[in-house]
């Protein structure tokens, strides 16, 4: 693709634009291929950061949120407010245009140690159980039959970007649903995971039914389930219950978010909601998908702007498209 060519691109993506938003703009073409967008935007967003007791974020320039898990006294252990923090801050990232990943840890010892059965046995345990049970939450507006126990972990799959959790220490009954929520899981050697629910007689309810089953196989689905036992990083990794065994999570995180947000925020989303639509959907409905979703792609400004670099030529990203 010549410089001429690409040149012609950007003016036809400038007209797109122009009479899509009416808003003024241009672009010009250094000599060092490098797409110069003449017009401030606040696609990137700013760097900020927020709180509650229960849970820490921290959003950089680049869209990277860093959320963890904020109670390292109790092993992360989830009581009613951080069940309540956790999914607030997944649906409060929802809303962010400029979101391009998040990175998911916990403080201290471990990740998250499940449900902090103390606590909750001492503070009206009937109330609490009625709350975490309740339909609709109201904290989603997608999974409209969730409930507050299993928003924690499927309300990270409704984010329309990548989400990695980073493992170590313990990641137990609760903390691993809530793992199994995001799209790539980075754990320690040692690190001890377990779906525990059967210790409690209970089954995993935190949405397991809808993520363990595209990770392992049914056999091994059951297995872990109705044993409850205690699995290291390396056998998880084995099994495919977690994506990567590696000595530092955090690191790896950073470094697979590096490479993903520089494809198109689009792409990037769309990819997300056509494998979790059709993972385990008949195959004429999954071919109608990803038709459907490239339809939306095709010549779009991002679409452009990916193809651009391909070819050397570094062209911004306009912010992510509601899906």
């Amino acid at each position: 693709c010549s410089r001429e060519t690409f040149r012609a691109l950007l003016h036809f993506a400038t007209m797109v634009i122009q009479s899509r938003i009416g808003v003024l703009c241009r672009f010009t073409l250094g000599a060092t291929n490098e797409c110069q967008f003449h017009r401030i935007w606040a696609f990137r967003g700013v760097t900020f950061s927020s709180s509650s007791k229960r849970v820490e974020t921290t959003v950089d320039k680049n869209g990277i949120a860093r959320v963890s898990l904020a109670r390292p006294e109790k092993l992360n252990a989830l009581d009613l407010p951080m069940f309540e923090a956790i999914a607030a801050e997944a649906s409060r990232l929802k809303t962010m245009k400029s979101l391009r990943a998040v990175i998911l840890t916990g403080q201290g010892r471990a990740f998250c140690t499940g449900l902090d059965v103390k606590t909750i046995v001492k503070n009206n345990p009937k109330k609490t159980i009625d709350r975490l049970l309740e339909r609709p939450s109201g904290y989603s507006e997608t999974v409209r039959n969730g409930n507050l126990a299993q928003d924690v972990g499927y309300l990270w799959r409704d984010l329309p970007v990548p989400v990695i959790a980073c493992l170590h220490g313990m990641c137990f009954g609760g903390g691993m649903q809530i793992a199994l929520g995001a799209d790539f899981r980075f754990a320690t050697p040692d690190c001890k995971l377990s779906i525990m629910e059967a210790k409690w007689g209970l089954i995993p309810d935190m949405s397991a039914s809808v993520t363990l089953r595209e990770l392992v196989r049914i056999d091994v689905a059951k297995e872990l389930t109705m044993t409850g036992r205690v699995l290291n990083g390396e056998e998880a990794a084995s099994l495919g219950l977690v994506t990567r065994c590696v000595t530092d999570p955090l690191a790896e995180a950073e470094k697979l978010v590096n490479e993903i947000v520089e494809r198109s925020p689009d792409s990037v989303a769309l990819t997300k909601q056509m494998y979790q639509k059709t993972w385990v959907a008949p195959e004429e409905y999954c071919l109608t998908v990803e038709t459907d979703l490239q339809k939306k792609l095709l010549a779009s400004w991002n679409q452009i702007a990916a193809s651009g670099r391909a070819f050397g030529v570094n062209i911004p990203y306009f912010q992510r498209k509601d899906p």
